[in-house]
């Protein structure tokens, strides 16, 4: 199947409707139906305000986060009319791939 990987980058202590914001994405495609989503959290990584981000032994908050999903187009469109319905702001790559379950080759 042909489609998109998209890869949001966030971090712990940004939120939305309570939730942190990769926690929401990772909610609203499961809801949505799309096939998967995988949260990674990471060790360090900066964004567009140039400021390093890390995790620490007694702080999480700043801990960069990643959403990552494979979709059809239709399902990337459906998601991106919910996250810009539900106001969210949030760094993302769309890259175009083809993706499936080896079982199926």
């Amino acid at each position: 199947m042909l489609g998109y990987q998209l890869t949001f980058f966030t971090q712990q202590d940004r939120s939305h409707q309570g939730r942190p914001v990769a926690q929401w994405l990772v909610e609203e495609a499961r809801a949505m139906g799309i096939g998967g989503a995988t949260l990674t959290p990471a060790a360090e990584g900066y964004g567009h305000d140039r400021k390093l981000r890390s995790v620490h032994f007694f702080e999480l908050t700043d801990q960069p986060m990643q959403v990552t999903m494979a979709v059809s187009e239709a399902d990337a469109k459906r998601l991106f009319a919910r996250i810009k319905e539900a106001g969210v702001n949030v760094f993302f790559v769309k890259t175009p791939i083809e993706f499936g379950m080896t079982g199926e080759l």
